[in-house]
C-alpha cells in the first residue's frame, strides 16, 4: 500500500536545511500565530508555539517551522534529497508487492506544493520505503540497502545522503518528538532510548480528503545513539476515539522495540523503568 506520510517526512526538510548550512538545531523559528498564509491557502499548526529552535520544530511537529525551512530551499534540493532516500524509487526486492509511490517531478512544484510536501502531503510511499528512509539518521548518514534475506554482517554499499554531523543532530531532535514535551512520550520503552517522529494524515477520498478518516503513523529507531533497529507503524483507520499517531502507532512502537531487542540480547542502556512522564503533545497533519 502507498499513503501520504504526513509528518514523518518533517525530519528530511530539517536535515536538508541543516546539511546545506542553512540553520543549526538552535536556529530560532517564529511560527507565532500557529498559522502562515501561502499562496491563498493557510497552513496551521495544531497548537501555536510562537519562537521555537528547529530541533524544537521537530519535537513538535510544527508544520509552519517546518514551512519555513522548505522553503528557504529549491524545489530541486528537496526533490534529491526525497529521491536518494528512496522516495519514487521501487526498492530493488525480488518481492511482488514492490512499488515505487508517486513523488512528481521538482520543475512542476508551485509553492503550495512544495509547502505541503515538506509536512508529507503531496507525496506518497510505503511504510517500507519510510522505514528504510530511516536507516539514513540510524547509519549515520548513510541509506542502508535492502534484503528480505537475513545476512550475518551488515550491507555494504550504503548510499551516503547526509554527513555524520547532521545524521546525529537528527537522532537527537527524534530522541527529543520521543520524550516529554514532544508528540509521542507514549514511544518510550523500558531500558532502552528511542527516538522516531509520529504523522497523522487525513486518508484521501476521491479527489480530496476525508475529514473523519486518518492514519496514524510512528517511525522510530532504538537504542538512540547506536541503533539496531528501524520501526516503522502505520494504523489505518484508527476507531477507539483516538487518531493521533503519538496515542495510536507509537504504543505499538514501544512493545515492537523492547521485544525486538530482547530478542537480539541487545543490552539496554537505560535505568529499567516507565519513561512515560507526559501526555502527548498533538502533532500537526
Amino acid at each position: 500500500d502507498i499513503f501520504e506520510p504526513g509528518s514523518t517526512m518533517k525530519p528530511f526538510i530539517a536535515g536538508l536545511a541543516m546539511e546545506s548550512g542553512r540553520v543549526t538545531p538552535d536556529t530560532v523559528i517564529q511560527t507565532a500565530p500557529g498559522h502562515m498564509q501561502l499562496a491563498g491557502a493557510t497552513i496551521t499548526d495544531a497548537h501555536p508555539h510562537g519562537a521555537l529552535t528547529v530541533a524544537q520544530v521537530i519535537q513538535k511537529s510544527s508544520n509552519v517551522g517546518t514551512v519555513k525551512l522548505a522553503m528557504q530551499m529549491q524545489p530541486r534540493e528537496m526533490w534529491e534529497l526525497y529521491t536518494q532516500v528512496g522516495f519514487g524509487q521501487k526498492p530493488q526486492l525480488p518481492f511482488p508487492g514492490v512499488v515505487s509511490g508517486r513523488l512528481r517531478p521538482y520543475k512542476t512544484w508551485r509553492p503550495i506544493e512544495q509547502a505541503t510536501m515538506s509536512y508529507g502531503y503531496g507525496v506518497s510511499g510505503s511504510l517500507f520505503q519510510l522505514a528504510r528512509a530511516y536507516t539514513a539518521f540510524a547509519r549515520n548518514g548513510e541509506l542502508v540497502p535492502v534484503t528480505l534475506l537475513r545476512v550475518e554482517q551488515p550491507p555494504a554499499g550504503g548510499t551516503r545522503v547526509l554527513s555524520d554531523k547532521t545524521a546525529a543532530a537528527m537522532r537527537h531532535m527524534l530522541h527529543m518528538a520521543a520524550g516529554p514535551g514532544g508528540t509521542a512520550p507514549k514511544a518510550q520503552t523500558m531500558g532502552y532510548s528511542v527516538g522516531g517522529k509520529t504523522g497523522t494524515a487525513h486518508k484521501q477520498e476521491g479527489r480530496g480528503y476525508a475529514t473523519r478518516k486518518y492514519r496514524g503513523f510512528f517511525v522510530g529507531l532504538a537504542p538512540i545513539e547506536n541503533p539496531r533497529i528501524v520501526v516503522a507503524v502505520m494504523i489505518d483507520e484508527p476507531s477507539n476515539g483516538k487518531y493521533y499517531g503519538g496515542e495510536v502507532a507509537a504504543p505499538v512502537f514501544a512493545e515492537t522495540v523492547q521485544q525486538t531487542l530482547r530478542i537480539l540480547g541487545v543490552q539496554p542502556d537505560m535505568a529499567v523503568k516507565p519513561q512515560i512522564v507526559a501526555e502527548p503533545v498533538e502533532e500537526s497533519f
